[in-house]
């Protein structure tokens, strides 16, 4: 038994030593997505990405990076990264949809929000094509959330001031003038869309563990909760810290991080009580990066050109990394 008990030691430490993990973080001015040791946050190496990286995303084992460009809403290509080697395997060509920037990756699918044309598009990554898309008619269509499920997805339309709740629904056939369905007629799945106003220029959002409210930030100090049953804003929250960027919930769901892009404030609010708990300064912060391992908070200040670490049980800033100029888009990869 002992002999077995070794045997299974060994088997669990190899797996885990297989096991690599990295934060990955873009630098826009550099043009490169930069891979740090998880533990010791030291730079590994830069990888050449395209003109404009916004968003990255890996896939589910981890061993590919993809990475969104925006240009504004006229680039048309999403990087794709091999994180073993970490060489450029190829771009992926969203044409007919242009600005890629919010990404998420679920089931062998990349999603990604395309504000130039408004609308999202999902890859098939096994098929290797574009398999869907569905447009929001909302200006910059920016932040992406998608449901485990795939069932759901939300997103944040910056200039139209709105927020996108898609569901994914089994339609009757329309009943023609006449009264009598045509033989042929059938259900069929399609999108619909409920548009909730929250105010122009939310952008940053995320929602809640149990998935019943997203909030998101506005520029003029507001954060609008909305009610993701009801559709529609719950409440409002005046903050009186203007430029409000991004925001996330902590692992744990007990407060909400939002980060002035202006002032260079980081806010912590209690997700129940909906009060201020503690104000910090950290630098003018665009993306963020919740790490539950380490209950650590990774913030690209792109203004100040550094990425701010902040430990989340102290609610201190704990180091500032250079990874390079304009850093925005943060993920964690897990290569097995």
């Amino acid at each position: 038994m002992k002999f077995l008990a070794f045997l299974l030691t060994i088997v669990i430490s190899g797996q885990l030593s297989a096991q690599q993990k990295y934060i990955l973080a873009l630098s826009k001015a550099d043009q490169k997505m930069v891979v740090l040791d998880y533990n010791t946050l030291n730079i590994i190496t830069k990888i050449p990405v395209g003109e404009d990286p916004h968003e990255v995303v890996t896939s589910s084992d981890g061993s590919v990076a993809y990475v969104a460009n925006t240009v504004n809403g006229t680039a048309h290509e999403i990087n794709v990264i091999n994180l073993k080697t970490f060489k450029p395997i190829k771009n992926i060509d969203t044409r007919p949809l242009y600005g890629s920037h919010g990404l998420a990756y679920l089931n062998d699918k990349l999603w990604f929000t395309a504000q130039g044309s408004k609308a999202v598009g999902r890859y098939d990554i096994k098929e290797d094509r574009l398999d869907w898309a569905m447009g929001t008619g909302q200006n910059v269509t920016h932040l992406l959330y998608v449901t485990p499920d795939s069932e759901h997805f939300y997103t944040t339309n910056v200039e139209s001031g709105t927020v996108s709740i898609f569901d994914h629904v089994l339609l009757q056939p329309t009943v023609p003038p006449t009264g009598v369905l045509p033989p042929n007629a059938k259900p069929r799945w399609d999108w619909i869309q409920t548009l909730v106003p929250v105010g122009k220029g939310a952008e940053g959002f995320d929602v809640s563990g149990d998935g019943k409210e997203l909030w998101t930030a506005k520029p003029d100090g507001h954060i609008a909760i909305v009610d993701l049953e009801k559709r529609e804003v719950k409440s409002d929250i005046d903050t009186k810290i203007v430029g409000l960027h991004r925001l996330k919930f902590t692992p744990d769901g007990k407060y909400v991080c939002i980060v002035s892009v202006k002032t260079g404030e980081l806010l912590f609010y209690d997700s129940r009580t909906r009060k201020e708990v503690k104000k910090i300064k950290t630098g003018q912060g665009a993306a963020m990066l919740m790490d539950k391992e380490k209950n650590r908070l990774f913030m690209s200040c792109t203004p100040n050109n550094l990425v701010s670490v902040i430990d989340l049980n102290t609610m201190e800033m704990v180091q500032k990394l250079d990874i390079g100029g304009r850093p925005d888009g943060l993920t964690i990869a897990k290569v097995q």
